[in-house]
């Protein structure tokens, strides 16, 4: 049997293919090592996997893990999360988020890949390996155009009175936030990247709103400079995977061709292409 996972920083995607070719899929939370402690991540493998997934431990397990955080140096934290949870037995390999997506974009082929979810990300792969990375640096220093950096612009702008009065109303009443709790869940409260990319999607609603174009594409444009210009490649196509990217494809491509490049593949979520790269 082989087990594979694609998990960003909100959630976590698996599918378990059966040695007779039958899949099953299912999600858990987010696991990324740089956030959570060991423990952590085997009470999630343990209490949210293992009661939807039916795995026969006497077969040996080949586990595909591909997840944000999954530096070299923080690998093993998840790797031996996997094993307490899954047995001794099971043959281990847990790998970048950044990898899973290169290999669901591109498979063996080369190009330039990015990743906008909640995070964001980007690479260059030469078919094999990834062999050269600008470093995101996070939702504070970096991750343009990613959820979180649209929610903190956004959010930003409301409370700086930057949209329209009447915009800035209906953010809090769609939202059911104040000023007071935005400031709360922002500095006060863990993951707060999740909180301010689970605000993304007012402007998914208001993206024919004119300060609200102008915001996203302001967003997506900064990923492209300060992330995919730095790339001394000759391609200028960039293959995108993750939430932020499926839904906001009209205005990524808008600042892709402002920038000079163009936007070739683009998948919601790698697992699919990750099922095809390990058949």
């Amino acid at each position: 049997m082989k087990l594979i996972a694609d998990s960003g920083s909100t959630k976590t995607a698996w599918c378990l293919i059966h040695n007779d070719g039958q899949q099953t899929e299912v999600s858990t939370q987010g696991i990324n090592p740089f956030q959570q402690t060991e423990a952590d991540i085997t009470a999630i493998i343990q209490d949210e996997l293992l009661p939807q997934l039916n795995i026969d431990k006497q077969h040996t397990l080949e586990i595909h893990f591909y997840g944000a955080g999954c530096t070299p140096e923080a690998s093993p934290k998840v790797a031996s999360a996997l094993r307490q949870a899954l047995g001794p037995g099971a043959d281990i390999e847990v790998q970048s988020d950044m990898l899973g997506a290169a290999r669901a974009l591109c498979g063996h082929s080369p190009g330039l890949i990015a990743i906008l979810g909640t995070g964001s990300n980007s690479c260059y792969y030469d078919g094999t390996r990834i062999t050269d990375n600008i470093p995101p640096l996070g939702f504070i220093l970096g991750d343009e155009g990613s959820g979180a950096y649209i929610g903190k612009r956004l959010v930003g702008d409301v409370l700086k009175r930057q949209l329209p009065p009447a915009l800035c109303q209906q953010f809090f009443e769609e939202t059911h936030e104040t000023a007071a709790t935005i400031i709360q869940k922002t500095y006060r409260q863990p993951l707060p990247n999740r909180f301010l990319a689970s605000l993304s999607p007012f402007c998914a609603r208001h993206r024919d709103t004119p300060t609200i174009h102008q915001l996203l594409t302001d967003c997506f444009t900064q990923f492209f400079v300060r992330n995919i210009k730095n790339y001394d490649q000759p391609t200028r196509t960039v293959h995108f995977v993750g939430s932020i990217a499926h839904h906001y494809q009209a205005e990524l491509t808008e600042a892709a061709i402002a920038t000079g490049y163009s936007v070739g593949n683009v998948l919601q979520a790698p697992i699919c292409g990750l099922i095809q790269f390990h058949a």
